[in-house]
């Protein structure tokens, strides 16, 4: 489950930056709308998936609440799920 997680954490944060760096300034610059369309799907469902492997991986490590909330908001920064990935999640695998 650790590996799914940290596959679905960084393919989230990759979605998030191209959303942020590309597509939104294709979308308000540019008024060219199509590729945040088909990038937001995307990240929109690979934070859904981020979340539920979170979910799955707390439960299943049990995870303390505080790290719990981390990932949570780390998901919402920008390179917030590759610093968590960084500095909780490849220390653990590396066990």
């Amino acid at each position: 489950m650790l590996r799914t997680f940290r596959i679905s954490a960084i393919l989230e944060g990759i979605s998030y930056l191209l959303l942020f760096s590309f597509s939104m300034p294709l979308k308000y610059w540019a008024n060219i709308t199509e590729p945040n369309i088909y990038i937001g799907y995307v990240h929109g469902f690979l934070f859904v998936a981020y979340m539920i492997f979170g979910l799955i991986f707390s439960i299943e490590r049990q995870i303390a609440p505080k790290k719990i909330i981390m990932l949570v908001l780390a998901s919402l920064l920008p390179f917030g799920t590759f610093y968590m990935d960084e500095k909780y999640l490849k220390p653990i695998a590396n066990l």
